[in-house]
């Protein structure tokens, strides 16, 4: 008997324990933890882009709808006080994952402490304006957010560059910073879902199964979209792009031209360039690279150029990509026709002519 009671003891006890730990685990799923806020900074945010771009963060749409964040703005003294007019109305929008609003004209200050770095603020090229002339202005304008975002900003920031020419002022940043060149990327996510676009309208398909299009190269003219390895989801599964739309002549000539020239598009039906579309791929760039790709899919990303595909190394290059835990790799092993090759190497050597003239600028 005593023997049955020594078991009985611990045996008491533990179920105690047991019954314990599931209660408290119980109470505790309902118990709402809320995230550390992520800092954001929008570098001219006072612009056109920078006002459909910060709702939208504030909203979830870049880093999930349970994210908190304090949004840093900045843009040039001129554009001060409009600046000040995005945060009043920001703050009046009383949006829950809001849980501040900084806004600024020093480059500095707007710096410190930030998480992800949206960089839509750069000099535009004006009518009669040489390349070179854009790029000396830009060289200025990031050879000071570069020292600002390498001695201020967390030290794993993510940097986006969206502010044209977006790969070669990404690549300005990388020289003149000692931000990892990882964690600097421009924007063709743009490009990319303008692509999907044209594709789910040919099809007449949502454009959510449509997976898998590549945008190589620059964001310029020279860019290639590739629906080479891109599938559309139907009801017999996962069908080629090309099979699909069997139409060579098109998906060679009018939809990669349809692309280029998009953007020129919009400026002319508008008179007013790309706004809500760019800051929506915006997000979808620092989502995807944060949060993750989903399983088999890939997205294009202008990141530094490894020597993959023979696209020279060190070039800010728009490449397929897939993320995972807040990094980025180049997808692998894709067979590149004659066709391809001709468009993608077309596109480096534009940015190979770029680089030389930053350098120039740079001295």
């Amino acid at each position: 008997m005593d023997d049955v009671r020594s078991i009985e003891k611990p045996l008491v006890v533990l179920a105690c324990v047991y019954l314990s730990w599931k209660i408290v685990k119980h109470i505790w799923s309902f118990v709402e933890i809320e995230k550390e806020p992520v800092k954001v900074l929008v570098t001219g945010a006072a612009g056109q882009i920078g006002y459909a771009l910060v709702p939208m963060i504030a909203r979830g749409a870049m880093l999930g709808p349970d994210q908190p964040v304090i949004i840093h703005m900045l843009d040039i003294e001129p554009a001060a006080e409009a600046l000040r007019g995005v945060k009043m109305e920001l703050v009046d929008a009383a949006l829950p994952l809001v849980k501040g609003v900084f806004v600024t004209t020093d480059v500095v200050e707007a710096c410190k402490g930030v998480d992800i770095a949206v960089m839509l603020g750069g000099f535009p090229r004006k009518e009669g304006m040489e390349r070179k002339d854009v790029i000396s202005k830009n060289v200025s304008i990031y050879k000071a957010q570069a020292s600002a975002l390498h001695q201020y900003a967390a030290p794993n920031c993510k940097v986006l560059v969206v502010a044209n020419p977006a790969n070669t002022n990404a690549l300005i940043l990388k020289e003149l910073s000692s931000i990892p060149s990882e964690n600097i990327t421009c924007l063709t996510r743009l490009d990319q879902n303008r692509a999907q676009a044209q594709i789910s309208d040919r099809l007449d398909v949502p454009v959510t199964d449509v997976k898998n299009i590549i945008l190589w190269g620059n964001h310029s003219s020279t860019q290639y979209p590739d629906v080479n390895h891109a599938t559309v989801n139907t009801a017999n599964g996962h069908k080629p792009v090309r099979e699909l739309i069997a139409d060579d002549q098109w998906l060679n000539k009018d939809f990669i031209t349809t692309v280029q020239q998009r953007g020129a598009a919009i400026i002319k039906a508008r008179k007013l360039s790309s706004a809500l579309s760019a800051a929506s791929a915006a997000c979808d760039h620092i989502r995807d690279w944060v949060l993750g790709t989903p399983k088999g899919t890939w997205v294009s990303m202008g990141v530094c150029s490894d020597g993959s595909y023979s696209i020279p190394p060190g070039l800010i290059y728009s490449f397929p990509v897939t993320c995972h835990k807040g990094e980025w790799s180049i997808v692998q092993g894709l067979k590149i026709d004659e066709f391809s090759r001709k468009k993608m190497d077309a596109s480096a050597e534009e940015l190979n002519e770029e680089k030389s003239l930053a350098y120039s600028c740079l001295g």
